[in-house]
C-alpha cells in the first residue's frame, strides 16, 4: 500500500476538510494505491490479483470503499467511476484521536484512521 499521511493541524477532518458524500482520495497528494499479489474478496466480494487506486466516499453512518482500476492519479480530480471494480460498503467507528492519517493491516482487516474516525474493511484470500 501506498498513501501519503495529512494532518490534522487543528483542523476538522471528517464532514468538512473531508466533505460527506463525496469521494475522496483517502490520503492526500496522489491517490492512495493497494496492490493484492493474488485475488481476494473484500467484505466477501471478489476482487482479482493487481494495483488499484483506493477511493473512498464517507458519510456519518456508512463508507463506500472504492476499488479502481486506475492506479495512478493524483488526488480525485480525475477520478472516473467507470474504472471501479469494486465497492463494498462498511460501517464507520469511533477511534482514539489520531493526528497522522494511518491506514494498518491487521489479521485479515485494513483500518482507516484519521481524527476520531476509523473505517475497516476484510481482506481474505480469494
Amino acid at each position: 500500500m501506498v498513501y501519503h499521511r495529512p494532518s490534522v493541524k487543528g483542523r476538522k477532518v471528517m464532514g468538512d476538510l473531508v466533505p460527506f458524500g463525496q469521494v475522496w482520495r483517502t490520503g492526500a497528494n496522489d491517490a492512495t494505491t493497494i496492490t493484492f499479489d493474488k485475488a481476494v474478496t473484500i467484505e466477501g466480494k471478489a476482487l482479482a490479483a493487481g494495483t488499484y487506486s483506493l477511493f473512498t466516499i464517507p458519510t456519518e453512518n456508512e463508507w463506500t470503499i472504492i476499488f479502481n482500476s486506475e492506479a495512478k492519479q493524483w488526488g480525485a480530480y480525475k477520478y472516473n467511476d467507470e474504472n471501479d471494480v469494486l465497492r463494498v460498503n462498511v460501517k464507520p467507528g469511533k477511534a482514539e484521536f489520531t493526528e497522522l492519517f494511518t491506514i494498518s493491516v491487521d489479521k485479515g482487516s485494513v483500518n482507516i484512521l484519521w481524527e476520531n474516525t476509523s473505517a475497516s474493511f476484510k481482506v481474505k484470500k480469494g
